[in-house]
């Protein structure tokens, strides 16, 4: 069974940087495609990025050209660097463990973390 760990989430004025990280521990996910997710209080959980196990990524257009996802197959682990952050950036951040990504399409499975705070002050 895969687990899930996500961290690096705080507190941040606007136009910040933070980096996400989301540990994998279990099974190996290393051919899995991986995602990250966010929700604000209130609001639905929505799709930020995701990168397939050959390193494509897809990225929602609210955070096109600020934030990057990649993949350390290594240490099985993803990270999500996000820069110029703005106040409607912040959320919980989820990782997950995806079951597949095929072009501009990802699809979850029902492995998630714990979700990591993320939140910017204007």
């Amino acid at each position: 069974q895969v687990q899930l760990v996500e961290s690096g989430g705080g507190l941040v004025q606007s136009g910040g940087s933070l980096r996400l990280s989301c540990a994998s521990s279990g099974s190996s996910p290393s051919v899995n495609a991986m995602g990250w997710y966010r929700q604000a209080p209130g609001k639905r959980r929505e799709f930020v990025a995701s990168i397939s196990g050959n390193e494509n990524t897809n990225y929602a257009d609210s955070v096109k050209g600020r934030f990057t996802i990649s993949r350390d197959n290594t240490k099985m682990a993803v990270y999500l660097q996000m820069n110029s952050l703005k106040p409607e950036d912040t959320a919980v951040y989820y990782c997950n463990l995806g079951r597949d990504q095929t072009g501009p399409y990802y699809y979850t499975s029902d492995i998630w973390g714990q979700g990591t705070q993320v939140t910017v002050s204007s």
